[in-house]
């Protein structure tokens, strides 16, 4: 039994590496948050009767992503996503030049217009979505697939 277990865990590894967002041997010293293992997602704006996103987002697990939200302040808006904010480990939130770390998020509200970036690590693959909360229309969402 026990060399069945080593002998499936042996098979197992390969399939594992394969799994990262990048390849570990081009990570840096901080290893997933390596610039390397970094990437760009396109800003969400916040303003009344604006779409959210052009697109759906297709993210990997064990990838950092940035993104930045724009608020226009045309309305008080919010982002929910509960599900999706669950299913990725967020390394910092910055508002004007200050950076909060939380264990969690449900929601992000804009009151008044600004600007907040957002840094995460997608972690368990899936289905998700952000949308306006209240909102049925398509345009008021971002489907987003963990990968």
């Amino acid at each position: 039994m026990k060399t069945l277990t080593l002998t499936a865990l042996a098979l197992a590894l390969p399939g594992l590496a394969a799994a990262d967002g990048a390849p570990r041997d081009e990570w840096g010293r901080a290893g997933i948050l390596s610039s390397a293992n970094k990437a760009d997602l396109p800003p969400i704006t916040l303003s009344s009767g604006v779409p959210l996103s052009e697109a759906p987002w297709v993210l990997t697990s064990g990838t950092y992503y940035e993104f930045e939200i724009e608020g226009d302040g045309s309305a008080e808006l919010a982002l929910e996503g509960s599900e999706f904010f669950r299913a990725i480990w967020i390394d910092e939130i910055v508002v004007n030049d200050l950076e909060i770390r939380p264990l969690g998020v449900n929601s992000i509200e804009f009151d008044d217009a600004g600007e907040m970036e957002i840094g995460f690590v997608a972690i368990k693959p899936g289905n998700y979505f952000l949308r306006i909360p209240g909102s049925t229309g398509e345009t008021q969402r971002i489907d987003i697939t963990i990968e």
